[in-house]
C-alpha cells in the first residue's frame, strides 16, 4: 500500500514547529527518523493531514553536560548514542543498550526521541530513561514543563505528551565512579523484539549494592520497575539467598502480559531468569 495524500512542512525553528502542530492539531504528525512513522503511514494505519518534518531544529540536537545533567537532544540517533564519548563516560547503560536496538539501518536514522515519544513497551530506552531517572524537557504552546519519567510512561504506546506539544531532550544525572550498570534482552533473533529485557543500576560497595534500579521491559503495557525486589536489595549483602528472594518478589510484583509469540508464563518466568543475572553481573 501507499501513504495517503498529506501536506508537508519543513521548519526551522522550534516555535515554528509548535505554531504548526497547533494549527494543524490532531491531524498533524512529527516526522525525525520516521521508522516507525513511514510503516503506519504506507499500511495507512496513520493519516494525518500534514506532516512537520523536525530535523532542521538545532534546539532538537546534540549530547551535552550541563552542570550535573547529561542532555540527550531528541533528534539524536541512536548511532550517535552508541559513537559518543559523553555518554560513555556519564551513561555507560546507554551505551551497553544501543547494540540491542534493531540493525544498524535503523540505528543511523531512528531517534532517541522517537522512540521515548512512541512509548513502545519492548523499546529500549524508555526502560533506560527511567532506570536513569531521566526528565522529559517539554515544549509547547504554554512554555517549557519538565516530566520525570515514572510519569511520562502512561500505558501501551500512551506518553504524557500532549498532541500540541514537542520532546525537546532528557537529562539525567550523570554516572558516579561507585555506580554499576547492567543491561541485557532476550530476544529470539538479535535486533527482534525482546522477549523481555532488564535494565539495571546500582551502586556498589563491596557485595553491597544501594539505590537499585530494576526496570523490565517487554513484560508489561509500559516499562515497569521491580520496586519489591530493589528494597530487598538495597543496603544488603548480596548472596544466594537474597537473590533468591529478590527473583521471587519481582516475579510476585511484575504481572507480565502476553504477546503475539510469548505467554505470560514465559515473560514471567525470563523475569527472573534477568534479574538473577543481572545481580550476579552487578555485584562482580
Amino acid at each position: 500500500m501507499k501513504a495517503a495524500a498529506f501536506d508537508y512542512v519543513k521548519p526551522k525553528a522550534l516555535p515554528e514547529a509548535l505554531s504548526l502542530l497547533s494549527e494543524a492539531g490532531e491531524d498533524a504528525r512529527l516526522i525525525a527518523g520516521g521508522q516507525t512513522l513511514l510503516a503506519t503511514l504506507n499500511m495507512r494505519l496513520s493519516e494525518p493531514s500534514v506532516l512537520i518534518d523536525i530535523t532542521d531544529i538545532a534546539e532538537l540536537k546534540g549530547i551535552s553536560v550541563v552542570g550535573d545533567q547529561l542532555r540527550i537532544g531528541a533528534l539524536v540517533t541512536h548511532t550517535e548514542i552508541e559513537d559518543s564519548e559523553l555518554i560513555t563516560k556519564h551513561a555507560p547503560l546507554l551505551k551497553a543498550a544501543v547494540p540491542h536496538i534493531a540493525h544498524r539501518a535503523i540505528r543511523n536514522l531512528g531517534t532517541w526521541g522517537g522512540s521515548l515519544a512512541y512509548g513502545d513497551p519492548a523499546a529500549e530506552w524508555p526502560a533506560c530513561s527511567l532506570t536513569l531517572n531521566a526528565v522529559m524537557i517539554i515544549c509547547g504552546p504554554a512554555g517549557e514543563r519538565r516530566i520525570s519519567a515514572q510519569d511520562f510512561f502512561i500505558d501501551l504506546y500512551t506518553t504524557s505528551l500532549e498532541p500540541d506539544e514537542i520532546l525537546v531532550a532528557t537529562e539525567f544525572p550523570i554516572a558516579t565512579q561507585d555506580q554499576v550498570f547492567y543491561f541485557h534482552e532476550l530476544a529470539r533473533r538479535h535486533g527482534d523484539y525482546a522477549v523481555a529485557g532488564l535494565a539495571a543500576v546500582a551502586k556498589k560497595q563491596g557485595d553491597v549494592l544501594n539505590d537499585c534500579a530494576f526496570t523490565f521491559f517487554s513484560v508489561g503495557a509500559t516499562p515497569v520497575m521491580a520496586t519489591s525486589a530493589q528494597n530487598l536489595v538495597d543496603g544488603h549483602k548480596l548472596d544466594e539467598a537474597l537473590i533468591g528472594k529478590a527473583v521471587a518478589a519481582a516475579r510476585s510484583e511484575i504481572e507480565a502480559i502476553a504477546d503475539i509469540t510469548n505467554s505470560a508464563e514465559a515473560k514471567q518466568h525470563l523475569i527472573g531468569v534477568l534479574l538473577e543475572r543481572g545481580l550476579k553481573h552487578l555485584v562482580s
